[in-house]
């Protein structure tokens, strides 16, 4: 005769005709409560660590973000130092200006088409709705 495995939760297995339906029911409602503890303990220290994740994404994104503004600045200061001796430091400044500028504006255009395409295809949906 083989001896079986001892049951991984709850309270060992009884022939048939020693239990009954309550003590089964009852251990499949132990059973399911640490189950439902487990996936909760399990889902907390997760959540934690995207936070944590999240937390130093954020940080660096941060910090990306501050030496591209700088790099930016010095690419600026670059062009009109390097333009000045052909157009006086009024002209290299006007030059790099200007281009800034209509990239701005090309920029904020776009965002404009794509706002209105944005609010027309949600106010579609809600019409819908």
């Amino acid at each position: 005769m083989s001896e079986e495995p001892p049951p991984l939760v709850g309270t060992p297995v009884l022939a048939p005709a020693d239990r009954s339906l309550v003590d089964d029911v009852r251990s499949l409602i132990d059973d399911g409560r640490t189950l439902v503890e487990a996936e909760l303990a399990f889902q907390k220290s997760r959540a934690a660590y995207a936070g944590t994740g999240f937390k130093d994404i954020a940080l660096y994104g941060v910090v990306a973000a501050v030496f591209a503004i700088f790099a930016l600045f010095a690419l600026v200061f670059g062009l009109i130092l390097a333009l000045t001796p052909l157009v006086t430091a009024w002209g290299a400044t006007a030059i790099v200006v200007g281009i800034l500028g209509a990239g701005a504006a090309l920029s904020a255009r776009m965002a404009a088409r794509r706002w209105t395409l944005l609010t027309a295809t949600l106010g579609e949906d809600q019409a819908d709705g």
